[in-house]
Parts: C-alpha cells; sequence; structure tokens
C-alpha cells in the first residue's frame, strides 16, 4: 500500500483505530488467520462511510467481520482492509418495548440487556457469539427462534446513502438475507420488537438455552459454530454421523466427537486443514446419502 494511501485511511477512520499487519487470529472464533493489512476499528457511520468510500477509490478490497464468528481466513492473511464496528456502532437503548442495537453489538449481550429490561423475545440469541449485523445479514437462529421474528427494521448504508429497511424488505430467510445481494451495503442498526415479560423468566429461559449449548456443543474448543447449513429435510450433524465421520481429522481440525455439526480447532489447525477436512466431508456425505452440504462458514482466501 502507498504512503498516501496510509496517511488518508488515518484521516479517515483516525490513526489510533488502525493496526497493520494484525493477525486475524486474534479476531476470529477459529483462532486461525494470518494477518491482514488494515485493521480497522470504526467508530461511527460517518467514518464507516469515508473509509468505504477510501478503499474504493483505491481499489482496496474491504470486509466487514462482525465478531469473527462464522468465519475462516487465510493462513497467509487478508488483502486489503478488515473492519470491525465499535463505537457508537455497537450500542443498544431501549425506546418502549423497542431495542435499537448497533450492528458491531454482541448479539448475546442485546439479549441479556432485553431481558434487564424485561422484554422477551431474543432468548433465543443469549448463546450466539456473532454481532447484530453479522445476525441479520445470515438471519442467525437456534432454538426454534430467529431474527426473522423479532426484527422490526434495519438501518443499512449502501452508496453513501443510509436506507431504513422494513421487516418485509429484508428478505429474511433460513442464513439469508437481501444482503446477500446488494454489493457495498453495511448494516449500521437493527432495530427489534419485543414482548414485556418477567425479568428473572426471561434470564432463566437464556440461562437455560446456554446450558443445553454446553451440554451438546463442543465449546471446549475454537470452530466458527455450525460448519454447514442445514439441508433440505434433515441435519447436517445426522447426515455427517451416519457417514461414520464423527471425529475424524485432518491435520488439527477435527470434525467434533460432541457434535458431529462442528469442525473444531482441536490441535492448532491451519486454514488448509479446516478446508480440507470441509471438502472431505462434503464428498463422503454425498456419497453415502446423495446430498452436497452447503458451507454455513464463510471462508475468506487469497
Amino acid at each position: 500500500m502507498n504512503t498516501d494511501f496510509r496517511t488518508r485511511l488515518g484521516e479517515a477512520a483516525g490513526i489510533e483505530n488502525i493496526l497493520e499487519r494484525e493477525p486475524m487470529k486474534r479476531h476470529t472464533t477459529f483462532k486461525i488467520g494470518g494477518p491482514c493489512d488494515y485493521f480497522v476499528k470504526i467508530i461511527s457511520t460517518e467514518k464507516l462511510n469515508a473509509v468505504m468510500k477510501l478503499a474504493k477509490e483505491y481499489e482496496v478490497p474491504f470486509h466487514i467481520i462482525g465478531r469473527g464468528s462464522n468465519l475462516l481466513v487465510d493462513d497467509d492473511g487478508v488483502k486489503g482492509i478488515v473492519a470491525v464496528l465499535t463505537g457508537k456502532l455497537e450500542e443498544v437503548s431501549r425506546s418502549g418495548n423497542r431495542i435499537t442495537a448497533g450492528a458491531g453489538a454482541a448479539i448475546a449481550k442485546v439479549a441479556v440487556f432485553a431481558a434487564t429490561e424485561g422484554l422477551s423475545g431474543l432468548e433465543f440469541a443469549g448463546g450466539i457469539p456473532g454481532s447484530v449485523g453479522g445476525g441479520l445479514a445470515m438471519n442467525a437462529g437456534a432454538y426454534g427462534g430467529e431474527m426473522k421474528d423479532v426484527v422490526l427494521e434495519a438501518a443499512i448504508l449502501c452508496d453513501g446513502q443510509v436506507r431504513y429497511l422494513k421487516n418485509e424488505d429484508l428478505n429474511l430467510s433460513y442464513r439469508h438475507s437481501i444482503l446477500d445481494t446488494m454489493k457495498d451495503a453495511v448494516v449500521l442498526s437493527v432495530t427489534f420488537e419485543l414482548k414485556e415479560g418477567d425479568p428473572v423468566a426471561i434470564q432463566d429461559k437464556i440461562n437455560e438455552l446456554n446450558a443445553r449449548r454446553r451440554e451438546k456443543q463442543p465449546l471446549e474448543y475454537p470452530s466458527a459454530g455450525s460448519t454447514f447449513k442445514r439441508p433440505v429435510g434433515g441435519y447436517a450433524s445426522a447426515l455427517i454421523e451416519s457417514a461414520g465421520l464423527k471425529g475424524i481429522s485432518v491435520g488439527g481440525a477435527a470434525v467434533s466427537d460432541k457434535h458431529a455439526g462442528f469442525i473444531i480447532n482441536k490441535d492448532d489447525a491451519s486454514f488448509h486443514d479446516v478446508k480440507a477436512l470441509i471438502k472431505l466431508v462434503q464428498e463422503k456425505v454425498e456419497i453415502e446419502s446423495g446430498i452436497l452440504l452447503e458451507p454455513e462458514v464463510k471462508i475468506i482466501e487469497q
């Protein structure tokens, strides 16, 4: 990157918010990933807009990673800018039965905030490790609940303009939203419409679901959560287990013995270990069942 770009990026984001050659393994739940050219903390909509315009002007790749919870990053690193939303873009507030959360806020923290406020509807999200923006983009869900059920509207930055999209405009479905087809669009905030309830009962429900997660999921190892999307008419974990793949490994990556739907970083796994294991699982499951599993995890590679 040339000096002029570095200088202008510092002006756009604030030089104190930029790290160069930052290892991505520090910012992904898989604990895998090489250095990015620029790791940028973006603290406001104005700074986000400025950085995105600069990246477009210089034709520099631009990635928003949320909380790195659904991401597999190349050991060779990431070209360009990797951005996380913080500051004003992770603030959470209440107005009546509605909660508005910045896209950078942790979904789980928003669920706990809702509980303390006596608002019900986000209990399912109490253990989801991602950000609000990422959760909206993929219509995150668990235990019978999903973002689609509780989202009223979202503020989206697109082509330098802030747009407000209602639930029905967001095209929310299983692991899909309109963000999949909106080029260079970034979620700024999400407003949830919830229902009044007893704070203790709401928190108890979050605790119950989190206990179920700890019991059934391999949370003791780094992972990106469920590795594959749920196929039509079945579950990825059941297909993987039926194919005899529980516990199988490639290098330091393994299919979890606890939950076959998770590929885990069991022993200092590399990017290529995980990628090779994903391919192996896909091939063997397709041979056994005729179903090609589609990865849920997003892959960033050179």
